[in-house]
């Protein structure tokens, strides 16, 4: 009795260009992908650099409230900001954006965001004591 077995050998495995294309679709959803979620974060640092700076209006107003007017030093440095207020007031953002007071009187005040980063650089926010509100050069982001 003769038995005839036929071993196949099946590759295990892709072939190369199965791998090309999986490699050109990855690169495709990556061109895609990666500069969305770069304006994504972009834009929420503006958010949340928006937030600090109605935190520290609430210290302005704060302070208005405890002496009848406001404090009326102006500042450089968010450091400077921060210890006008004895570290009671900490930026969320202190890494994207510097946080002054750019004009302080007895009766008002101009709070400013200034970018720091490279993406953020021409960014600037400000906030007044009538809650008048700006923005300019800040990506992805017209109004607040």
């Amino acid at each position: 009795m003769h038995t005839r077995f036929i071993k196949t050998r099946h590759a295990a495995g892709f072939t190369l260009i199965e791998i090309l294309i999986v490699v050109a679709i990855i690169g495709i959803l990556a061109a895609i992908a990666i500069p969305s979620y770069s304006s994504y974060v972009s834009r929420s640092q503006i958010k949340t650099a928006q937030g600090d700076l109605v935190a520290l209006g609430l210290n302005m107003e704060n302070a208005r409230q405890r002496t009848l007017k406001y404090p009326t030093t102006t500042t450089t440095t968010t450091e400077a900001t921060q210890n006008l207020f004895n570290g009671k007031w900490q930026p969320a953002q202190a890494a994207d954006f510097d946080y002054l007071i750019t004009q302080a009187s007895d009766t008002g005040y101009v709070l400013t965001a200034q970018g720091k980063s490279a993406k953020l650089r021409t960014c600037t926010l400000s906030l007044t004591q009538k809650n008048q509100r700006t923005i300019s050069g800040c990506p992805g982001v017209t109004s607040w």
